[in-house]
């Protein structure tokens, strides 16, 4: 059964449009709110946001909902996503959840539900959750005098820098690097900085004065421009760029060229593997990661798992699996020896040892392989179901032929915006290109005669 509100990451969409209203984030509320009521005790959630405008409509609508599902709020404010994945577990909440639309614009926001182990709820329970939004539920609400209440937490912030800072060796100091650090204007803005300059770094801060509105505007993971331009003019060490949950990055060396996740995988699954810690024998990435991350990881005898995009089905895969390191190639790396789910600060930590214990530039530790050319466009369709067209299965058939075994298409409509994501690798750039540009021009022409 095809959802209504769940995509890939939660619940997302344009503020005040439906998903995405004040109504509906109360309902969450309280659908979720009783659904996670285990025995007699006081029931608690955290709360969290990043710096979108709409995140104070939002969480105020929620806080509404779980209140009258008799649970108490605890409000963490802005803060990042593995944040709230952490306080879950750590405050003994029954439920944890962040209002954000993670690298999109300002005017989309989203709501993402952990559960009391710190991560993300399952299908089934997303699916449980969504079949009461519709319902009359009043009726299941808190008696009067068990409605729950809300209240501030104070200290977040240092509760998170200091676990961040624990995933280190305690021996560890990044003193002598000099750390550009792109916040994106979203909730790593504070705990970021903070943390790499208690760690003995020399921290140069940029897009770190969030209003609401500059929440990944022309900067963060998704816009490393601005990153790249500050490494040259500082000469620092490396760059770090966030993304608006401060759940995934991105790399940025002292040449100014992007280190994306797969290369940062490859960095962490090598070392990680030399030194004994890296369990389940390689690590688990979606089907985007390059094929030269699959080639470079069986050289030093390491597998690739591939899921379905979603860093949820990574962490899905990894548990299952024993794995306790994946991630994807827009940048959320999951290491399960400290997250339940992608964590920016914590991974970038884990880089920077690596850079640290090679005593090498970024450019050299980063670069682990040679990707195979890989072309990734989106094209915009609003009708019904086109993948399912038989034009669009023909092209599509005839692109994997055209590819044969040396080659991967991977075709998706997007979990999170109306568009079908089309991409395609092979040692032959041109080839690639073509066989990409013929599937979306069918799309595109279907939604033309539409």
């Amino acid at each position: 059964m095809s959802k209504r509100y769940f995509g890939t990451d939660g619940i997302r969409g344009q503020a005040n449009k439906f998903p995405m209203t004040a109504e509906v984030a109360m309902k969450v509320g309280m659908a979720a709110g009783m659904s996670f009521h285990r025995g007699k005790h006081r029931h608690r959630v955290v709360l969290g946001k990043d710096t979108r405008l709409s995140g104070y409509m939002i969480e105020n609508a929620m806080v509404a909902g779980f209140c009258a599902a008799g649970m108490d709020v605890f409000l963490l404010g802005p803060v990042p996503t593995p944040a709230v994945a952490m306080l879950a577990r750590s405050l003994r909440a029954d439920i944890g959840v962040m209002i954000s639309a993670s690298h999109n614009p300002y005017h989309d926001n989203g709501i993402k539900l952990f559960g009391p182990d710190g991560y993300k709820l399952s299908d089934e329970i997303e699916g449980r959750i969504e079949a009461m939004l519709d319902e009359e539920i009043e009726i299941k609400l808190a008696d009067t005098d068990s409605l729950g209440r809300a209240k501030r937490v104070d200290g977040v912030h240092d509760r998170y820098i200091e676990f961040a800072k624990r995933t280190l060796p305690r021996s560890m100091s990044l003193s002598g690097l000099r750390i550009v650090i792109d916040c994106a204007n979203g909730a790593g803005y504070k705990v970021a900085p903070a943390a790499l300059w208690e760690l003995g770094a020399d921290v140069v801060t940029i897009n770190d004065e969030p209003n609401g509105f500059n929440i990944n505007q022309e900067c963060g993971s998704t816009h490393p421009e601005s990153l790249q331009k500050k490494v040259h003019e500082v000469r620092a060490d490396v760059g770090i760029a966030l993304d608006g949950d401060a759940d995934r990055m991105l790399i940025v060396d002292e040449n100014g060229s992007v280190v994306d996740g797969d290369q940062i995988m490859a960095m962490i699954a090598e070392s990680w593997n030399q030194s004994g810690r890296l369990a389940g024998g390689g690590i688990v990435a979606t089907v985007m990661s390059n094929l030269g991350l699959e080639r470079f990881l069986g050289d030093i005898g390491l597998s690739l798992q591939r899921t379905k995009v979603g860093d949820r089905y990574v962490v899905e895969h990894m548990r299952a699996h024993g794995f306790n390191v994946g991630g994807e190639q827009s940048g959320h790396i999951v290491l399960s020896d400290f997250s339940t789910t992608g964590d920016g600060l914590v991974s970038a930590l884990q880089v920077l040892a690596c850079v640290k214990r090679a005593g090498k530039p970024v450019s050299e530790v980063a670069k682990k392989f040679e990707p195979v050319p890989q072309v990734l466009k989106n094209v915009r369709f609003s009708g019904d179901k086109p993948l399912e067209n038989a034009l669009v299965k023909s092209a599509i058939e005839d692109a994997r032929s055209r590819l044969g075994s040396s080659g991967r298409l991977v075709i998706r409509p997007s979990g999170t915006e109306p568009v079908i994501r089309v991409m395609a690798e092979a040692d032959d750039p041109t080839l690639v290109e073509t066989v990409v540009d013929d599937i979306v021009g069918v799309i595109a022409e279907l939604k033309s005669a539409a």
